[in-house]
């Protein structure tokens, strides 16, 4: 005998009830976040409006589902993200990488911090080390933490999981850590040099906030033979545009920061996979993924979640 519909469940899937037993069943489905009984829709708009520069609090706004939920959403996303980049970004031919650090804080700034929490290093400076393909402007890995030593060697033995075998050219900043850690990891298949930028102290009226202007650059090589061409930081550069830009909680002077950093880690995840494998770039006319020939097509925010 056939079941009856019985109006719909909360998370909008259709009920049945048997007419004989009078039980009631709820239509299978296949949730989009483990636990989670939003609709896939729904989640893909969410995370949409984040890797748009939407806020949690806007996003909540448009989606009308509540903060708590956005949140764990985004941890889960984040989760699915970090695995996928790590199985597919493994050994890939690159012939320029630039690196770079991008400034952000979880909680309060580190000059804000009291004495008490001087030592909580849940709070205070996070740093994103950021390592990109100048050609195929593909995210090769990025690591999260103190701008310290033991950080930058973290990102440099990621960068060589993520990276063939291949020789190539690396360029990184004046961050003195870079030296000792593509010395001791990359010695081996990379030409290094750094780009030592020198910036003019303000002068006159000018805004505490005003971007500082370059007054020389110094060329160091450190390894190899070094391209003198090839040696720039202008696309990573770039890149920690399109992260303010992208990512809200990076966004200057206001107070959409992270309060932990499991979340703020997770916002990067995402935001990168979702550069790398969904976002079609303006010059490639393609996405960075595409260029490095690791997909085909242009994946959706879904295929993220699988």
């Amino acid at each position: 005998m056939t079941c009856q519909r019985f109006g719909k469940h909360r998370n909008g899937l259709r009920r049945f009830r048997c007419p004989l037993c009078k039980k009631t069943y709820t239509e299978a489905r296949k949730p989009a976040l483990e636990g989670s009984y939003i609709s896939q829709d729904r989640i893909v708009l969410a995370l949409r409006l984040l890797v748009e520069g939407n806020s949690l609090r806007s996003t909540q706004r448009i989606t009308n589902l509540d903060i708590n939920t956005l949140m764990k959403i985004l941890v889960t996303a984040g989760e699915k993200c970090n695995t996928l980049m790590g199985r597919l970004i493994v050994n890939v031919p690159v012939k320029d990488v630039e690196c770079d650090e991008i400034w952000g804080f979880v909680g309060k700034k580190e000059g804000h911090k009291t004495i008490e929490e001087a030592n909580d290093e849940g709070l205070g400076d996070a740093y994103c080390f950021v390592a990109i393909e100048r050609n195929t402007k593909l995210v090769l890995n990025f690591a999260l933490g103190r701008r310290n030593q033991a950080t930058t060697d973290v990102f440099i033995e990621g960068l060589r999981h993520a990276t063939g075998a291949n020789p190539y050219q690396i360029t990184t900043d004046g961050f003195a850590p870079y030296k000792s850690a593509i010395v001791n990891t990359l010695e081996d298949r990379a030409d290094f040099a750094q780009l030592i930028k020198v910036y003019r102290a303000p002068q006159g009226n000018e805004g505490r906030y005003s971007p500082a202007e370059v007054a020389s650059t110094e060329v160091v090589p450190v390894i190899g033979q070094p391209d003198p061409k090839r040696i720039c930081t202008s696309i990573v550069e770039r890149q920690n545009l399109t992260i303010r830009m992208s990512m809200r909680r990076l966004t200057r002077l206001t107070n959409a920061f992270s309060k932990k950093w499991e979340n703020l880690w997770a916002a990067y995840c995402l935001h990168f996979a979702y550069y790398n494998f969904c976002r079609i770039h303006k010059t490639l006319r393609v996405t960075p993924a595409m260029e490095s020939n690791l997909t085909d097509h242009v994946w959706e925010i879904a295929e993220l979640l699988a």
